[in-house]
């Protein structure tokens, strides 16, 4: 049986924190997702989640620091969960989206990208 693991988003970016690794850069994405709804009562809500990116410069963007705050992004990837033992001594958890194609997009272009 053949296993996936992919995402895709389309977002905002919130913040980006840009660090380097052996010589290469890779930007750190906090991005924004909003799904809007109405509730039981008809009452209209946005709902937003955040999702942590890490886009690898020179693999998936050609100059991460061109990204910046507002910027819409479309990103695939693929999801990594990861567990460690804070100062506390309690075990702490993360998600992170390990980006494998990342584009800027505008509104005339949001359109023009398909959803799977």
């Amino acid at each position: 049986m053949e296993q996936l693991n992919r995402i895709e988003l389309r977002g905002t970016v919130g913040s980006i924190k840009v660090q380097t690794y052996s010589g290469k850069k890779v930007g750190r994405i906090n991005l924004a997702t909003s799904m809007a709804f109405k509730d039981k009562s008809g009452t209209p809500v946005i709902e937003t989640q955040w999702h942590s990116v890490n886009a690898w410069e020179g693999k998936t963007i050609e100059d991460v620091d061109s990204i910046g705050k507002g910027d819409k992004l479309y990103v695939v990837g693929r999801v990594k969960y990861s567990k460690f033992t804070g100062t506390d001594g309690a075990d702490h958890y993360n998600t992170e989206i390990q980006a494998l194609k990342l584009v800027r997009i505008d509104d005339e272009d949001e359109l023009q990208i398909p959803c799977s």
